[in-house]
């Protein structure tokens, strides 16, 4: 990883699939470019921007006047915030508002929020009219650099998260690092969560970097936009190599089976546990078990988690408030995980820093003997 760091302007990411490939736009003041942005790429001059009730009142309204001012006529829907709403219930309210305001193929569904709400808003605009065009607009860390990238649409079931769901590539993601420094800090850890998951995949160098330079990734400026470049293009390139997710693309769940399974025990109750916690807890669980399969050094696994800790994140179970179900319960959960293939446990572990990889087959004898260990009883 460089050390000089960019000046703090706007940077673009490619993602290339064919027909199909399209830009990331990071840096300052791209929500009030947003029309500009839009207008120059879709012929389209018909938008329906979703929303939710913590977003709207700081962003809708710029964003609507950005779009009447590049003759882009919007409607808008603001709804609950929260992981609750990634349900039926609410796919069915944004796919009738999205044919209620006559969005047709050339037209847009915006998705302006978080990753709740990319998701979301990605599996309606995927399914309504068999697919319309679809633009994000992420107003997390945690969206910014992984979220809105790559297509993964879905919603929640009782048996799991994002069960439910369809690949439905948008056709442009404006990433306004503006946004950010309205994030309370427990959001904005939570993003850095996946941020430093790029460095852990198969970047030792940048994992090292952020070491280095977490407090001014924190504070914002060029180290920040570096750190969300640097992302973005990671998942770009794994996604132009596996969009669906055969191979490759599965290193991107570093953390996130370990991390599903302690989401899911929480009930999805953000003042237990939210999303990029759960992942930074999954990663650190990932390492040490893959220390306990003498796959990697123990001293990666503490390095991890010193990391992760710094920055204010959840290392272990324990720091989960309030009791968590059985191991048998979370092992249950992740019985359940979509990375399971034919009945046999599929984990992302890692034989160090950088060095992570698919493996199969994985002993379920194993891993509930390592979440009996981890569990805070």
């Amino acid at each position: 990883m460089n050390s000089h760091l960019i000046p703090a302007a706007e940077r673009k990411v490619r993602v290339h699939l064919g027909d199909r490939s399209y830009d990331i736009l990071i840096g300052p003041g791209l929500i009030a470019a947003a029309g500009k942005e839009i207008a120059s790429r879709l012929k389209g001059r018909k938008m329906a921007v979703i929303t939710d009730e913590n977003v709207a009142p700081r962003y809708l309204e710029p964003l609507m006047a950005s779009l009447k001012g590049n003759d882009i006529d919007a409607v808008s829907l603001v709804l609950p915030a929260g992981e609750k709403t990634k349900s039926f219930e609410h796919l069915i309210t944004v796919c009738e508002a999205v044919l209620g305001a006559r969005i047709e193929r050339n037209d847009a569904v915006i998705a302006l929020g978080g990753g709740v709400i990319g998701d979301l808003t990605g599996f309606a605009a995927g399914i309504v009219r068999r697919g319309s065009r679809f633009i994000q607009i992420p107003t997390s860390l945690l969206a910014q650099v992984d979220s809105s990238v790559g297509g993964k649409t879905g919603i929640n079931s009782p048996y799991g998260k994002n069960l439910i769901g369809v690949f439905h590539q948008p056709d442009l993601v404006l990433a306004d690092t503006d946004v950010l420094d309205t994030l309370s800090p427990r959001e904005f850890r939570a993003g850095y969560a996946e941020v430093a998951k790029y460095g852990l995949i198969d970047k030792p160098d940048f994992f090292r970097w952020l070491e280095q330079n977490w407090q001014e990734v924190f504070a914002g400026g060029p180290a920040r936009i570096e750190a969300i470049a640097v992302s973005c293009q990671a998942k770009a390139d794994v996604v132009a190599a596996d969009e669906r997710e055969n191979g490759l693309r599965a290193l991107l769940n570093l953390g996130h089976t370990f991390g599903h399974a302690l989401e899911a025990a929480t009930e999805y109750d953000s003042r237990r546990l939210v999303h990029g916690e759960g992942v930074a807890i999954g990663m650190v669980l990932a390492h040490e078990f893959s220390a306990r399969m003498n796959l990697a050094s123990p001293d990666d696994a503490a390095r991890v988690a010193a990391h992760l800790k710094a920055v204010g994140l959840p290392t272990r179970m324990a720091d989960i408030p309030g009791t968590l179900p059985p191991a048998e319960r979370l092992m249950d959960a992740i019985a359940q995980d979509k990375k399971v293939k034919g009945g046999k446990l599929t984990f992302i572990l890692t034989r160090g820093i950088g060095q992570s990889f698919v493996a199969d087959d994985v002993p379920t004898s194993e891993v509930l003997s390592f979440l009996r260990e981890k569990h805070p009883r």
